[in-house]
């Protein structure tokens, strides 16, 4: 029976802190959140190894989804500089480990994803583990989830070639958007922030994470 404790600990201290993620609060929210909760029963065994960790196949014209590898993650979570007076909104929950990381720093969230079986995963989840701040719902990911806006920060849980409109107009004025723009190994961890004049887009650490659905710009014919 693998110590699933043991493996967290170990996941922080090889894979997190040795990529410069120096935050507690982020330190400790790995250390609580049981990973291994979060995946199918037949990778939970590989679970805290630091590597993207199929959550769902590709079917019915879906693609496959991911639970993104921990330091990329984590280093994501620490640029977003998360307070617990924070609102969130997270883009693409999957089966909900993110947002479990998400509610040990923000004082709420709001976690959408497209897939139905995906939120009905999370919820339940969440549910049994007691992470009693967050709320799984289904939405279109692009379109974010207006009725709740503004939020203080976006966190949109995946590769994305671009950001719609949509998902900026949620955050509130000195709020942010933190996401990966672009795929492979030249993508980059980015932070969108809002003012009251507009938004300022900084780029910081290289980070390839696996793609989102539905942020693809479209195709360009060429003649």
């Amino acid at each position: 029976m693998m110590d699933f404790e043991k493996a967290r600990v170990n996941m922080v201290d090889s894979q997190i802190r040795t990529t410069d993620v120096t935050s507690h609060s982020v330190l400790m929210a790995f250390v609580n959140v049981p990973r291994e909760a979060f995946v199918p029963q037949a990778q939970q065994t590989i679970a805290y190894r630091d590597e993207n960790v199929q959550i769902c196949p590709a079917s019915d014209g879906r693609p496959a989804r991911y639970l993104t590898a921990p330091s990329p993650l984590a280093k994501l979570l620490q640029l977003a500089a998360i307070s617990k007076d924070d609102v969130v909104l997270e883009v693409g929950c999957g089966t909900g480990y993110v947002s479990a990381v998400l509610s040990q720093l923000a004082g709420s969230v709001v976690a959408i994803d497209n897939d139905e079986k995906l939120v009905e995963a999370a919820t339940e989840t969440l549910a049994k583990l007691g992470y009693d701040n967050v709320a799984a719902v289904v939405s279109d990911l692009e379109k974010g989830y207006a009725s709740e806006a503004p939020y203080d920060l976006i966190f949109v849980n995946g590769a994305v070639e671009f950001i719609p409109d949509a998902l900026l107009d949620q955050l509130r004025e000195g709020g942010r958007l933190v996401t990966v723009v672009g795929y492979g190994n030249s993508a980059k961890a980015t932070v969108y922030s809002r003012a009251a004049t507009g938004f300022s887009v900084t780029t910081s650490f290289n980070a390839s994470v696996k793609p989102l659905p539905g942020f693809q710009k479209a195709k360009e014919f060429v003649f």
